[in-house]
């Protein structure tokens, strides 16, 4: 067996059970009521609170808060759980709540989830088994996420809405409704480029005439009914004296994912 290895500077609750092998950082909190099972590694300054029961192999990162109350106005204190199974992963930052008594009292996740930095779990959530979660991925309460899905970055989740298996939520797309398994959603992108940071550069120094010369130059590549092509070719042909310009040329002839038009 493992032997289980507590800072001195970690704060863990008598009425906590730790299993072998159990590894608790400097400045870590590890409330009464929690279980965690072998060879589980909470991280400095992480924070685990129950009643909360825990699979193995799990990791806690730094500052991230697991097994909290719910954010809930109808929660006045009443037991309510969360349930982890084995080796999930918690970056920093990443919230977890509890249940509430309203919604069954139990939040639920699953085996081998990737929870990356920031990200929320709401009360009363279901979680599946290998599902990753982008940074500041959000979950409302009573969501429902099934194996093997994937929600992007900056996406919240409405409550009660499901997202199913394999199921692929893009990058900062609002999900209001069920997302089909099988499915990639993500939000239309509308991004537009509106010519040059006129203000932000004559704050860091940049000349009338440097800043006259790329507005020149904006004005072929945004405004003009030329390609891209045809616009870089005009824009060295007719601003070739300019370093501010031979650097845009340059930056978009070697762009590889295209750019903002």
């Amino acid at each position: 067996m493992s032997k289980t290895e507590i800072h001195p500077q970690a704060s863990v609750s008598p009425e906590a059970m730790l299993g072998d092998g159990v590894s608790v950082g400097a400045f870590a909190v590890i409330g009464p009521h929690v279980h965690l099972g072998d060879e589980c590694k909470v991280h400095s300054h992480a924070v685990i609170q129950g009643p909360s029961k825990f699979g193995a192999k799990n990791i806690f990162h730094s500052f991230s808060t697991v097994g909290g109350d719910p954010q809930d106005l109808t929660f006045h204190g009443e037991r309510t759980e969360l349930i982890v199974g084995d080796g999930n992963t918690f970056r920093e930052g990443v919230t977890v709540s509890r249940g509430t008594k309203k919604g069954g009292g139990v939040t639920k996740i699953g085996n081998d989830n990737l929870f990356m930095a920031y990200t929320h779990i709401g009360h009363d959530t279901a979680i599946g088994s290998h599902t990753i979660f982008a940074n500041a991925a959000t979950l409302a309460g009573h969501v429902t996420i099934e194996d093997h899905a994937t929600v992007g970055a900056l996406s919240p989740v409405h409550q009660f809405c499901r997202v199913g298996r394999y199921a692929y939520i893009g990058a900062c797309t609002v999900i209001t409704q069920d997302v089909p398994p099988f499915s990639r959603v993500v939000t239309e992108r509308e991004t537009k480029s509106f010519g040059i940071n006129a203000i932000g550069l004559e704050r860091k120094g940049f000349s009338e005439e440097r800043r006259k010369n790329l507005q020149k130059a904006f004005r072929l590549l945004l405004r003009s009914k030329m390609n891209t092509s045809q616009a870089l070719a005009k824009i060295r042909e007719q601003l070739a004296d300019s370093a501010d310009v031979i650097e845009l040329v340059q930056f978009i002839e070697t762009a590889e994912r295209g750019i903002v038009k």
